[in-house]
């Protein structure tokens, strides 16, 4: 329970730090431009918390998923998959539905999901590397089931 604690904490850490270089900086000028879509810096204070309870919940989520599936195969490359699957179930579809209910600019969609890759790619590194040298036995297996 010590390790899982320890790991959610650096996966959350990593990730507020990843969204707001991401949000709160790279697209601060993309944000202004398009102020009318969002709540104002005064009005967004009292919602913070919500903020956090969602990358609190998406931190746990991340270190109990990839702990169930880690291999025996090299951290890196599993990290990378990881991430790249996390963009994939998080952020394109986070933003792709935004995009497809209010009016955001292509532009900083395509922004928003290309900046998210770099982040999700990071942080599924980041779990790899805090889960290295463990693994799980694989409980069901494709190429076993085919034959």
């Amino acid at each position: 329970m010590k390790k899982f604690v320890l790991r959610w904490v650096i996966v959350f850490v990593v990730a507020n730090a990843l969204g707001f270089l991401i949000h709160d900086v790279l697209l601060k000028g993309d944000y202004i431009a398009n102020q009318q879509l969002l709540r104002t810096p005064e009005q967004a204070q009292p919602y913070f918390k919500y903020m956090l309870l969602g990358f609190a919940g998406m931190a746990a989520a991340i270190v109990w998923i990839y702990g169930r599936g880690v291999q025996a195969k090299p951290w890196l490359g599993q990290g990378i998959r990881f991430g790249l699957a996390l963009w994939l179930l998080v952020s394109v579809p986070m933003f792709l539905t935004y995009f497809a209910v209010q009016p955001w600019p292509g532009t900083v969609v395509a922004k928003q999901i290309f900046y998210e890759l770099g982040m999700m790619l990071v942080v599924g590194v980041v779990t790899a590397a805090l889960h290295k040298g463990e693994s799980v036995a694989a409980p069901f297996s494709l190429s076993a089931t085919a034959r």
